[in-house]
């Protein structure tokens, strides 16, 4: 075999995740171009015998380590520009390296101002630069009042477009309605983008009742019951079914964000059997937290929609396993520590929202998931909703060399010390996990090492290549 140039190098392993399988073989990918050049599967051994001695100067044998792709998280909040005390561009994807995470997709609210407009894009473009330790893309936002900008932000990168059936708690990014979800259907008939529904449905305030005691976590999830999610995800579909009968193009499809309730998960099923072009996913902490264990007033746990019971947690996993659910992400959505109450523990005024941008791996490999399902999960399938399939998500030649270097054996604490982000504080601090990413490479490059932390300095890209 030819000398291999000092910018190719070569990773293996016993355990290579190669399309849904686990697999000997060998990864050669060039440093200058950042992709897989080549896949030769089959043991390290075998393949330093074919190459010779030279060869081998440029490879590492990491078995028994897990080579796995990079992770996509496709719901993340950065929070930045305007919110940057609440996390950041740098904070964040530092968090995400740590985790094996090498692509995540911004949300369009908690910054200000929200990624509704080709301006504040261009402001959201302008923050990241220098900032980002993994590569970053972005959703934009369906509010009132933007139709015009969609088609605009589809061409500029922007890869789908979140509306919110119900008050967002943050006033630049209003709830949508029926009439608005349908137009948005029609404006972007025949664009290769995605509308993305955060699916419960605000209700006509009942009267006031004497309120539980609001320390208690049944006291909030008492606010946020199923129905909302079904009675959103209802009216979805209705739009989506009226829309690809009656507009001249195919619609966009659809994508449900952390969806958490499995009275939805029917409604969902009868969609995709019929046909309807409609995907969606859930959480971390859905599949790992029930709501029996919230302590009182761990204010930390709160998010919308809910974590709910243990018997609707297991609903959850077997709707991924039987492919009704197609993805997990973390829906990392951090604040400042004064807005959780978590003195008062006042679960009714606390802001809501999981912190937990690159623990995911760790967190589902412990409750049972297998690596190739999380593969399939939270790389593959995270890939190609966000339009990034092309070149993130796989093991493939032509593909970005976005490696994970995986320990499935090693047991550890997830504690508030070891994070990244900007507040060091997660609901999941104390869980004991098993597996441990031990090194993170973007296209090719060492970006988090579990001795050194992340890389000194940022290697991210904004990915924003159309996808129309």
């Amino acid at each position: 075999m030819e000398t291999m140039s000092p910018a190719m190098k070569a990773i293996g392993s016993s355990e290579v995740l190669l399309d849904g399988e686990l697999k000997p073989a060998v990864v050669i990918f060039s440093e200058e171009t950042g992709k897989i050049e080549a896949i030769i599967e089959g043991p390290c051994e075998q393949y330093l015998e074919v190459c010779g001695a030279e060869a081998a100067k440029e490879f590492r044998d990491v078995t028994p380590l897990v080579i796995m792709p990079g992770l996509v998280d496709t719901h993340v909040h950065l929070d930045e520009p305007g919110r940057v005390h609440w996390e950041g561009f740098q904070s964040g994807t530092q968090s995400a390296v740590s985790g094996g995470v090498t692509t995540v997709v911004d949300m369009p609210l908690n910054s200000i101002p929200p990624t509704t407009t080709m301006a504040n894009f261009d402001a959201k473009k302008k923050a990241a630069q220098g900032q980002c330790w993994c590569d970053v893309a972005f959703w934009g936002g369906l509010v009132p009042g933007n139709l015009e900008e969609l088609r605009p932000l589809a061409e500029a990168g922007v890869r789908g477009f979140k509306g919110f059936l119900i008050d967002s708690a943050t006033p630049e990014f209003p709830a949508i309605d029926r009439d608005m979800i349908e137009a948005a259907m029609a404006t972007l008939q025949g664009y290769r983008t995605v509308l993305l529904f955060h699916a419960e449905l605000e209700e006509v305030p009942a009267l006031p009742t004497p309120p539980e005691d609001p320390t208690l976590y049944t006291s909030f999830l008492e606010t946020r019951p199923d129905r909302l999610e079904v009675d959103a995800l209802n009216l979805i579909v209705k739009c989506l079914e009226r829309a690809t009968r009656s507009l001249p193009g195919p619609p966009p499809p659809v994508h449900i964000v952390h969806m958490s309730s499995k009275h939805a998960l029917p409604v969902l099923e009868r969609a995709r059997a019929a046909g309807l072009p409609i995907t969606a996913e859930t959480c971390f902490h859905y599949l790992t937290m029930d709501a029996e264990t919230i302590p009182k007033g761990s204010t930390l746990h709160k998010c919308c929609p809910p974590i709910r019971g243990h018997e609707n947690q297991a609903h959850l996993w077997n709707a991924l396993r039987n492919g009704v659910l197609s993805s997990v992400v973390s829906d990392h959505s951090p604040c400042e520590p004064e807005i959780r109450c978590c003195d008062s523990g006042d679960f009714l005024e606390a802001w809501g929202g999981i912190s937990s941008l690159g623990l995911g791996l760790s967190l589902i490999y412990s409750k049972g998931a297998t690596l190739p399902e999380i593969g399939r999960w939270c790389a593959e399938n995270t890939a190609l909703q966000a339009g990034l399939g092309h070149r993130k998500g796989f093991i493939r030649a032509g593909y970005d060399a976005d490696l994970v270097l995986f320990d499935p054996r090693e047991h550890h604490t997830i504690t508030n010390s070891q994070l990244h982000f900007r507040h060091k504080m997660t609901s999941f601090h104390g869980t004991e996990v098993v597996g441990r990413v031990r090194q993170t490479l973007l296209r090719g490059r060492v970006v988090y090492d579990a001795e050194k932390g992340p890389l000194d300095t940022p290697a991210g890209t904004l990915l924003l290549d159309p996808i129309m």
